[in-house]
């Protein structure tokens, strides 16, 4: 009996995809370390089980190439010790900045939050209690209070207007056209 096509299709028994499962993630592993032994090429490979259960093959290892995937680094040439305690200190310096940065943010917010206590005790003692904790005759006082701001307001607005005037009328003197009767 020789070998057989096999359809690429999905297979449906649960038994059988397990096995078949099995079967080509050790043929997988053996082409990625043939690959990596005949080539010096750095590979890792992960898969998850139908059952969800996680398979990893990596050259020189996993973590060694996934970092170097997602630091995109280069150095080929270099110590893989070296590289990794370089990069393990490149990535301790850029968490203190982003610590660092996150502190200041931080000291800024708590000093914003003490401003806004400051002033919500000033505002409460300014203006007492809120409206709606006020009795009938306290906010009679208030809106007297009120009105009597209100018309001091007006007054100093007739005043500015008025000011605003003769100062235009200084800059800009109006002249007298004398008709002459003749």
């Amino acid at each position: 009996m020789g070998r057989r096509k096999i359809e690429m299709k999905k297979v449906m028994d649960s038994s059988s995809r397990q096995v078949t499962f099995s079967k080509r993630r050790t043929g997988l592993f053996k082409k990625a370390h043939e690959i990596a032994t005949l080539c010096g090429a750095q590979v890792g490979i992960v898969v998850f089980s139908p059952g969800g259960k996680p398979y990893s093959f990596g050259h020189p290892s996993v973590d060694a190439v996934a970092d170097r995937f997602l630091n995109r680094e280069e150095d080929e040439d270099d110590n893989s010790d070296d590289r990794g305690a370089r990069r393990s200190g490149k990535v301790v310096v850029r968490l203190n900045q982003q610590l660092a940065e996150v502190m200041k943010k931080l000291e800024a917010e708590k000093k914003r939050g003490v401003v806004i206590d400051k002033a919500i005790v000033k505002a409460n003692t300014k203006w007492g209690l809120p409206i709606q904790e006020r009795s009938q005759s306290e906010l009679v006082k208030v809106t007297q209070s009120l009105e009597k701001l209100r018309e001091s307001v007006k007054a100093i607005e007739s005043e500015m207007e008025a000011s605003s005037s003769l100062l235009l009328l200084a800059n800009k003197p109006v002249k007298e056209t004398v008709a002459k009767s003749g």
